[in-house]
């Protein structure tokens, strides 16, 4: 927790002005009490009814200037509690956005998910209680404690006895309940992660019949959510009745004392009434100090758990050899192997070949041959376990992660488009560009006659992950958005899977105009045939490096998927 402090930078006002404000208002109830015993004794006793109005005047007033010190003080911890966790939400966002694709594999989506939302609401509900409550009910328990002095100091002896018992029932219970929030916590990320995945797949799910084993995991998960959630609960929920039992003991202790007082004449009908008012302050106040634990309790669970991100580093330590690769080369493979996690099974094993500037590289295999692993090693996405990978004859561990990727453009293997219209989409791939540049990329991505047709053309509205358009058109747009970078390298990982053999011949050939490195990833041997090197991928080794007549003689990976997609007879150019 501590390292979030930070954030209430700008905030220091507020903080000191919220807590300030609520001891006002505790000062103020504090002597309620006084004019309470004042009335009995003097007004109702003495039949002063002078008194009574003005003791009932002086309460009045006291209450008011509460209630605006109660308003103000709310108003200042509000302002506080949104204002820091808003600076938190958009530091943790700006963070995980830099974070490594290894490093966000490792922490996984839902839990980020989780720390976004859950923990950074749970963080602010503390922030508010904690300025609102932190001084008040301390500072009541305790001003009661001495204001009990003044009115009877050996009665008050009750008061000096209770409070320290209180206090380490509520910091025990405390001290037992925070892990147990913790690990709620952690169950909530795996609900979350259930919840996501499934959204993700839901076709599939529906598409194999499996509602019904995804609902009973989903509620073994919620039930394990829940029992823990019950668990933390019951032992919160020990608080309310261990504090009632200890003040009403303290209660009856106080009126039997005071009873016998009252009697020798020691104590006055309303000093005692005023002792069992700062009893009633305090048993009310250790309720919300007991609520405000609770809460706190949460909201530290949830803020180490943020701050467990925030100072994750986000990148992994980077192993890599300082040579650089032959200069005429535009980026070469060095006997690099590959796998996604520690201990886990290579994705890729001892991959070498090379590329000259201006070459089309075609990748070819079957599905989870490790083509697509191969081609996020390109842009840094991912850095070799062991082996070089050299871009322009220098080595991509050695780039700056803005460099290197300034000079790709990726088409990934699943378009995504972002919620707005068909230019702002575009304009991910540059901001600065023109209506006429605009109209060029989506003519060479094959995509400008669909987006003609529509009524609003580039401002035609585009839903979350393009939902509102056929496969074949988000491809394009996601080769209109690559292509408007202007790259060095072009990546087109299997992104005209959607599209019929004409369309991507025509592709094809407005791609070939293109002056850029450009790396094809397919499962198509027409989409790959004419390029000027084809690399056959076969559960993670390169098994052919050539070209296309090359290999149908050579490589018999490459042949089998040749001749399952075209005939005997067929084209075989």
């Amino acid at each position: 927790m501590k390292y979030l402090l930070k954030f209430f930078k700008g905030y220091r006002i507020e903080s000191i002005l919220a807590p300030l404000f609520k001891c006002l208002e505790a000062i103020f109830e504090l002597l309620v009490p006084l004019a309470v015993a004042r009335i009995v004794d003097i007004g109702i006793r003495g039949g002063d009814h002078r008194e009574i109005f003005l003791m009932c005047g002086v309460m009045i007033a006291l209450g008011v200037i509460g209630l605006i010190c109660a308003i103000s003080a709310q108003y200042f911890a509000a302002r506080t509690a949104v204002g820091v966790s808003a600076k938190i939400r958009s530091a943790l966002f700006a963070h995980i956005q830099a974070l490594s694709q290894p490093v966000a594999d490792e922490i996984g989506t839902s839990t980020l998910i989780t720390r976004m939302t859950s923990d950074i609401n749970s963080v602010q509900t503390g922030i508010n209680m904690f300025l609102r409550l932190f001084m008040r009910s301390p500072f009541i328990v305790f001003g009661a404690m001495i204001m009990a002095f003044t009115v009877h100091a050996r009665l008050a002896l009750i008061f000096a006895v209770v409070i320290p018992v209180l206090a380490a029932v509520v910091f025990s219970i405390m001290l037992v309940s925070i892990p147990i929030y913790k690990r709620s916590q952690g169950r909530l990320d795996r609900v979350v992660g259930k919840v996501r995945s499934n959204y993700k797949g839901t076709r599939v799910v529906r598409a194999f019949h499996k509602e019904e084993g995804e609902i009973a995991e989903f509620d073994e998960r919620n039930d394990a959510l829940t029992k823990i959630q019950l668990f933390a609960g019951r032992i919160s929920a020990l608080m309310n009745p261990m504090t009632y039992v200890i003040i009403n003991l303290a209660v009856i202790l106080l009126i039997r004392g005071g009873a016998i007082s009252i009697h020798s004449g020691d104590l006055s009908q309303g000093e005692l009434i005023a002792l069992y008012n700062y009893m009633s302050q305090i048993l009310v106040e250790l309720i919300k100090l007991a609520s405000l634990i609770i809460t706190l309790t949460k909201a530290a669970a949830s803020g180490r758990r943020i701050a467990d991100v925030l100072m994750t580093s986000t990148e992994k330590e980077k192993h890599f050899s300082t040579k650089k690769a032959s200069s005429d080369t535009a980026l070469c493979f060095e006997n690099v192997s590959f796998r996604y996690h520690e201990g886990a099974d290579e994705a890729l094993s001892k991959v070498s070949f090379s590329l000259r500037a201006g070459e089309t590289l075609g990748i070819i295999g079957s599905t989870g041959s490790g083509k697509s692993t191969l081609v996020q090693l390109l842009p840094g996405t991912y850095l070799p376990t062991e082996g070089s990978v050299f871009i322009d004859g220098k080595n991509t561990a050695l780039y700056e992660k803005d460099e290197l990727r300034a000079l790709f453009g990726i088409v990934p293997q699943k378009a995504q488009l972002f919620t707005g219209t068909v230019r702002s989409n575009l304009l991910w791939g540059n901001p600065d560009a023109d209506d006429e540049t605009l109209w060029q990329a989506l003519a060479m991505a094959q995509a400008k006659d669909f987006v003609e047709e529509k009524e609003l053309g580039l401002d035609t509205p585009v839903q979350q992950n393009g939902a509102n358009l056929s496969g074949g058109q988000r491809q394009r747009l996601t080769i209109a958005r690559a292509l408007l970078r202007e790259p060095k390298f072009l990546i087109l990982d299997d992104s005209a899977s959607a599209l019929d053999y004409a369309t991507e011949a025509s592709l094809r050939s407005a791609l070939a105009k293109l002056d850029a490195t450009k790396i094809i990833v397919s499962q198509r041997a027409s989409s790959i045939m004419h390029a000027d090197q084809i690399l056959v991928m076969e559960d993670g080794e390169l098994v052919g490096f050539g070209i296309h007549r090359e290999l149908l003689d050579t490589c018999e990976v490459y042949r089998e998927i040749y001749h399952s997609q075209f005939s005997e007879g067929g084209d075989k150019q």
